[in-house]
């Protein structure tokens, strides 16, 4: 018996991981702030595992109130850093569909995780894949409020223990507070980028 714990969701489990990096790859030292990457995620059951269903708007309908949360626990994990960059990643039990997973990433979620960082002009980098309990995932990660930040361009590579089971999905946020150590490749700066319509 699965009972909803929020709004239409029945979560499992939160997991939460911050990775802090002070050199880069060849040992020089940061350039400024180490950059500090945030995860948050969730195992959710998977209201539509084993079947298939034209309409996914139950979910799609409900995940403001998911954002809601994520945004709760992503601003409490950032401790009062500033959040540069962002991303967005599900992996799907493999009794369900890609689709699935997709229905929870749509701007109705990540809107109000947008709204607690602060901007996010910017379009919301996305991925994700069917795979096993303990599969990684590659999320990557763009400037909150302008895609041509290059030095925002990044990774993160998770794994959720023993999520998601094949009736589940993880739904995860990644979120940085300055982009890569030492990047040198051009492109709009940060500062460039504030005020900017996101685009150039």
């Amino acid at each position: 018996m699965y009972e909803n714990n929020l709004s239409v969701f029945h979560v499992r489990k939160w997991h939460s991981f911050v990775e802090e990096t002070l050199a880069n790859e060849i040992g020089v030292l940061a350039d400024g702030e180490p950059v500090v990457k945030i995860t948050v995620a969730a195992t959710i059951k998977n209201p539509y595992a084993g079947k298939f269903v034209e309409d996914l708007s139950m979910v799609v309908d409900a995940s403001p109130e998911l954002g809601n949360e994520f945004g709760k626990r992503i601003i409490e994990a950032a401790a009062g850093r500033t959040i540069m960059s962002y991303g967005k990643a599900c992996i799907v039990g493999d009794a369900g569909e890609y689709e699935h997973g997709n229905a929870f990433l749509t701007n109705d979620f990540a809107n109000p995780i947008r709204k607690a960082i602060g901007g996010g002009q910017s379009w919301f980098p996305s991925t994700g894949k069917r795979g096993p309990s303990g599969c990684t995932i590659d999320i990557p990660l763009g400037h909150k409020d302008a895609l041509y930040v290059r030095a925002c361009y990044d990774t993160v590579t998770a794994s959720f223990g023993d999520s998601p089971a094949s009736d589940e999905v993880v739904i995860a946020i990644v979120v940085a507070t300055r982009g890569r150590l030492h990047a040198r490749l051009g492109g709009l700066t940060h500062e460039e980028a504030k005020g900017n319509n996101g685009l150039t």
